[in-house]
């Protein structure tokens, strides 16, 4: 079957308005005659489970900010550190995050950074003294919750949220810096390993406080793993220290009935083998580091990935509408096969979001109709 393309602006459209996560305001982008729930779909994606087309997570999702989820105090800014597109700053200012880890939010880098000369220890094996784990009950998360779920939760769509800073980017935070980090995995594996332990039971307990409020149905971990040359460390220093901790989150979150997604920056191939081990349904790449479409062949039915268009560079001017559609149409063809894949599209010009939606969806529609047959 073909599905209907439209045109912009259209009147006689259904519509829905999403905002981008680059920013640039909200969209109007049209609404698809779904034939089952984004959420489902979205399952069966992640699953591998004859999804219907590939997720837009600008159409399919709706996410919940960590940092939306409780209320700071004045001391504390944060639950966590993230990145801020909806609200861009003009000037760089420090702030303290729940953990009370120093960070800089840095206007031309987009993000906040560990504020320099910041460590809260300086010896790994006296972590339990100055490493502090905040105490859910004294943080107000009520408020928020209650005019979520009353006002703006869409219950169609798979509501997405991002735990915060996973093991080795909490453990820099703490440690002043990845190579202060990275000397304490060489000299001091077993209590770095300890911290480990003591960090995914405070996860554990921060999910089960989200799911008791939230029905989420994509849980975000981040915890960046390598640069872009290579690793951080060796698989030997991942087997001992962080597999253990790091496979005990992802089961119990699987356990819940949540998607796990692992975000992880950098050239991760030699990691790959670990991914498939941890059972990530999810793996959220740094394009530019790693050879995608070689990993989609050699991991593409046990691994799911997110990506933006195949060839699409935000940097330079945007292509014509007919090369974008062709864009769109290799990056189905390439990464759809089997599911584990979903789309986005960063870009700010509003007719050519509301392209990119559009085809995105009735493109692989066509494609799932014929691999599913």
């Amino acid at each position: 079957m073909i599905y209907p393309r439209h045109e912009y602006g259209d009147p006689a459209v259904k519509t829905v308005k999403s905002r981008s996560f680059f920013g640039g305001g909200e969209f109007t982008l049209p609404a698809p005659d779904y034939p089952i729930t984004p959420v489902e779909n979205f399952k069966r994606s992640a699953l591998h489970d004859k999804p219907m087309w590939v997720p837009n997570p600008s159409l399919d999702c709706q996410t919940i900010s960590p940092n939306d989820m409780i209320l700071p105090t004045e001391a504390v800014k944060g639950q966590c550190v993230c990145m801020d597109f909806s609200n861009p700053h003009t000037a760089d200012y420090t702030f303290t995050d729940w953990f009370l880890t120093d960070w800089t939010y840095v206007h031309s880098a987009g993000g906040p950074m560990l504020t320099p000369g910041f460590s809260l220890c300086d010896d790994v094996t006296n972590w339990e003294k100055c490493a502090v784990f905040p105490k859910f009950d004294d943080w107000d998360w009520e408020t928020f919750h209650s005019n979520f779920m009353k006002n703006e939760y869409d219950p169609a769509k798979a509501l997405s949220t991002d735990i915060g800073l996973g093991c080795t980017e909490r453990f820099v935070s703490i440690m002043g810096g990845y190579t202060e980090a990275m000397m304490a995995f060489a000299t001091e594996p077993d209590a770095c390993k300890d911290f480990f332990n003591a960090f995914i039971d405070h996860e554990i307990e921060q999910f089960d406080r989200i799911m008791k409020l939230y029905p989420i149905t994509r849980l975000t971990y981040h915890d960046d793993w390598s640069n872009e040359r290579d690793t951080f460390f060796s698989p030997a220093m991942l087997e001992y220290m962080l597999m253990e901790p790091t496979k005990r989150f992802v089961d119990h979150v699987k356990k819940a009935g949540c998607v796990f997604e692992f975000h992880c920056c950098g050239n991760l191939t030699r990691f790959l083998p670990y991914f498939v081990e941890l059972g990530v349904n999810l793996l959220q790449m740094q394009r530019r580091a790693v050879d995608f479409i070689q990993l989609k062949k050699d991991y593409g039915t046990v691994l799911g990935f997110g990506s933006g268009i195949e060839g699409f560079d935000m940097m330079k001017p945007p292509p014509p509408k007919e090369e974008l559609v062709k864009m769109i149409r290799d990056t189905v063809d390439l990464f759809a096969p089997t599911g584990g894949f979903y789309a986005f599209s960063f870009m700010r010009d509003p007719e050519l979001l509301w392209l990119a939606a559009d085809e995105f969806y009735a493109y692989s529609r066509e494609f799932y109709d014929k691999e599913n047959a």
